[in-house]
């Protein structure tokens, strides 16, 4: 008597089956519809990221080029005037302390810059998110 017994697997396993088999119509489309195709023009909207980064010397760079820390705010209120949409990516260095991407942070979000997101190292060694 030291068989196991498997009646009770088989029986979930069939319970299983049966719901699998009952759910499967629910998932597909059941009416089929020839959609219409329509040409509208593409809105364009200019919605380039602009990198903010910190190098390990603590230098701001806006894109690529290097910028004081006294005209961050002021770029970023012409930036936010032109489309407040625009997306901020920062980059900072590692050994870099808190409270300078903090600053960044706080600079972009005081000028109505809202889409602010953080570019970290991929396991390759590139930047993740990094525009090309």
């Amino acid at each position: 008597m030291s068989d196991i017994n498997i009646t009770p697997m088989v029986d979930v396993m069939l319970v299983l089956l049966v719901i699998f088999i009952m759910a499967a119509p629910l998932m597909t489309q059941s009416v089929n519809v020839n959609l219409p195709s329509e040409k509208a023009e593409q809105i364009s909207t200019d919605n380039t990221p602009v990198v903010l980064s910190i190098d390990a010397s603590g230098q701001y760079f806006i894109d690529k080029a290097p910028i004081a820390p006294a005209d961050l705010a002021a770029v970023l209120s012409t930036l936010a005037q032109k489309n407040a949409e625009t997306p901020i990516h920062i980059r900072a260095d590692e050994s870099i302390s808190y409270a300078k991407v903090a600053h960044l942070l706080t600079a972009s979000q005081q000028a109505g810059l809202s889409k602010v997101s953080f570019l970290t190292q991929g396991g390759t060694g590139k930047a993740a998110d990094a525009p090309k």
